[in-house]
């Protein structure tokens, strides 16, 4: 915006009703361009109005005082310049400027505590507000007032949280000091339904359950109750993401606001790329409790062609083998320094809580991330998921190309390459036979030679070097990235996907709720209709309902299988190339490019069947294994690391082929071996440290207690 340099071009605003506010007037830039207010003309007698009107606002209802003022008399002045004052005031918030409430403190000028009876909508509540403007009443045009905002931004403190009004979290609704204590449970379970857009009715009627766990029912606990969650509603409702118009100042007030909630951020300057790293506490908590000595996964680069920068989602998978998100990272940069200091900062942070938690791999979906900072870092081996290239394919195949054989096959055709590199198939002339089969197939090849073929290569490579993550974990990471996708990708919210603030807010709030109910739901065995949909939510469980006995498969020549509609039998899916993860399905879900429940089933029961291929992920285990068990020189100490590895390896896998096939987990955990922990000490996040014990002659001397002190000591702990 423009800054005007003279008060004479700023234009004379009288709202034609009979009280306005800030929100009524249209605000200039007046100064310097390095110094500058927002400023307004109105008249002067309209001067109390204003006053009236701005503490009225309904989101900040409050009293404004006269924290200061001047005044000179007229014909006082022989030279002046057109913004002097004839009279002079700064209307100061009555919630501020000192703060008397918990850690506030007077102004370092003043050496008392003002008087605040009466200035106030509660009386001797000073809660260090920062709303404050001048009132001046020009020296050249006595009948003109110049308003000068100093700070548009109501009613925050310091930290630029609201400091009062309904929008004060600190303080919802009459009487909030006596309603029973509210854990952050409860708290948490009643703002993830509003987010979510629960009826208030349904959420107060959880919000009282909650509370009975703590207290008798009375009419008077709910009433509080009733206010508590009204209350909490108009702040989630009214509460926007834009908190600074700019938005990297918007971004840096939630830091200020949400420290817990960050674990690494980095301004953007002519070094260092933007990097925000968000982990809330409880994502902190689900990192340790399900990432310890289990997987961790990563879906890269969502939305790097909508959003203003890349989102990157950790995820863990759960006691359903879902995955769920435990930490988002903002940022536009991949490089391996920079992946370094928030890979770091997440690690460290789980250390501060569990010094012995670790990860056991790592699954990627990229095959250009960088790996060196997570084996470095996480210290674990690197998996690489399929999802991403499969759904890819898929999707733009059925999107660019009419004819449905031709789309079954083409898929057939890339999934056969893929399978070749295990096979010893030069990739280069299965590639460039594609090409010429598929020549007609125009609009997909100018996709697939411009995105793929020059980054083909690289693809194959690291999934021939890595070991490859399982159909389960990658229908978990993409039933993640469609809610994602569906929760951000909002028509409502287009015109805000070019703002950091507004995807942190989505994130932290909706998102966040979101799973937060799902785990609650489940384990606790409440919110049934939310703990269905959780449960059902990926590919990989929905097959499991799909009994094997409906099946049907192509018995000559292995080309098909039929799979019955549950809901309507006298639907059936086809899945065309079966047994194979590039298998073709004429769902609706599938022909979307996702992976679906009949592809899932056909190849839960191809694995068992040795007509058919094997998978990929047992492709690339069988492998490993091959190469691990390459002899090594007899009675070497090469010898005896092979065994000790191929002997935990063993011991491992059929650990967890116990675990899944067992109907029982109390008996399988009795036959597990018996194992000793040390008793740590109170102040010790370990064993303690040995102390060996020293000859009396070498013992340094000691005072003996004063038996009085002891005394004394022990009457305080009585009293205490």
């Amino acid at each position: 915006m423009e800054v005007a340099k003279s008060i004479l071009t700023i234009p004379v605003q009288d709202p034609p009703q009979d009280d306005f506010s800030s929100i009524d007037l249209s605000w200039t830039k007046y100064g310097s361009d390095q110094h500058h207010d927002d400023v307004a003309l109105i008249p002067y007698h309209r001067v109390d109005a204003f006053l009236f009107g701005e503490s009225s606002i309904l989101e900040y209802p409050t009293r404004f005082h006269i924290e200061r003022g001047r005044r000179r008399l007229q014909a006082s002045l022989k030279h002046y310049k057109s913004d002097d004052y004839l009279e002079y005031r700064v209307y100061w918030c009555s919630f501020g400027p000192e703060n008397y409430g918990e850690g506030g403190g007077i102004l370092y000028s003043r050496r008392y505590r003002l008087n605040t009876r009466n200035r106030a909508a509660r009386p001797q509540s000073m809660r260090g507000c920062t709303c404050h403007f001048t009132v001046k009443r020009l020296y050249a045009r006595p009948s003109l007032a110049l308003i000068i905002y100093n700070n548009r931004r109501h009613h925050v403190n310091k930290s630029g949280s609201v400091c009062h009004g309904p929008l004060d979290r600190d303080a919802i609704g009459p009487g909030a000091n006596k309603i029973p204590y509210i854990c952050n449970e409860i708290q948490q379970q009643t703002m993830s339904m509003i987010y979510l857009g629960i009826p208030e009715e349904n959420v107060l009627q959880k919000h009282i359950e909650g509370l009975q766990r703590y207290c008798a029912s009375n009419p008077k606990v709910n009433c509080l109750a009733s206010q508590y969650v009204h209350k909490l509603g108009m702040i989630i409702k009214r509460t926007t993401h834009e908190l600074d118009l700019d938005d990297q100042a918007s971004v840096r007030l939630w830091i200020e606001r949400n420290g817990k909630s960050k674990f690494f951020y980095q301004d953007t300057s002519q070094a260092n790329a933007f990097i925000l790293g968000i982990q809330t506490e409880w994502q902190l908590q689900q990192m340790i409790r399900f990432g310890h000595q289990s997987l961790m996964a990563i879906d890269s680069t969502f939305g790097i062609k909508k959003l203003k920068y890349p989102l990157c989602t950790l995820l863990v998978f759960d006691s359903r083998q879902h995955a769920l998100p435990v930490a988002w990272i903002i940022t536009r940069s991949f490089a391996k320094q920079d992946m370094s200091k928030w890979m770091k900062a997440l690690v460290d942070k789980a250390h501060a809580l569990d010094p012995t938690w670790k990860t056991s791999g790592f699954l990627v979906d990229d095959a250009a991330a960088e790996v060196d900072p997570i084996r470095d870092i996480f210290c674990c081996p690197v998996l690489f998921s399929l999802w991403r290239i499969r759904r890819s394919w898929l999707k733009n195949i059925v999107k660019k190309c009419t004819n449905i054989e031709v789309q079954r096959e083409m898929f057939k055709r890339l999934g056969q390459i893929v399978h070749g590199i295990w096979g010893g198939v030069n990739s280069s002339n299965s590639m460039e036979l594609f090409i010429q089969d598929f020549v007609d197939q125009t609009t997909f090849l100018h996709y697939f030679k411009a995105f793929w073929l020059p980054k083909i290569e690289m693809w194959l490579g690291t999934m021939k070097t890595y070991p490859l993550a399982s159909q389960e974990a990658s229908s978990a990471i993409e039933a993640y990235h469609l809610k994602l996708k569906q929760k951000l990708y909002d028509d409502s919210h287009l015109d805000s996907l070019q703002r950091v603030d507004w995807l942190v807010y989505k994130l932290t709030t909706e998102l966040h709720s979101s799973y937060w109910l799902d785990r609650y739901a489940d384990e606790s065995d409440s919110f049934q209709n939310v703990k269905e949909e959780y449960i059902s939510s990926t590919s990989w469980h929905r097959a499991q309902q799909i009994p094997d006995d409906v099946v049907v498969f192509d018995q000559k020549d292995h080309l098909f299988a039929k799979v019955p509609s549950q809901n309507d039998i006298a639907v059936a899916r086809t899945v065309w190339n079966p047994g194979s993860e590039f298998a073709f399905c004429d769902c609706s879900w599938s022909m979307s490019g996702n992976l679906c429940k009949h592809v899932i089933k056909v190849n839960m029961i191809c694995n068992n069947h040795p007509g058919y291929v094997d998978s990929m992920s047992f492709h690339s285990f069988r492998d490993i294994l091959t190469r691990l068990c390459q002899k090594p020189p007899d009675d070497s100490i090469a010898l005896d690391k092979s065994v000790a590895w191929t002997s935990q390896m063993l011991d491992q896998i059929q650990r967890l082929v116990e675990l899944s096939k067992s109907k029982d987990i109390g008996s399988l955990v009795n036959t597990l071996p018996l194992q000793w922990v040390a008793k740590k000490g109170r102040t010790f996040s370990g064993r303690p440290p040995l102390v060996l014990a020293l000859p009396p002659t070498l013992r340094p001397c000691t005072k003996k207690a004063d038996p009085r002190k002891n005394r004394k000591r022990k009457r305080l702990s009585q009293l205490g």
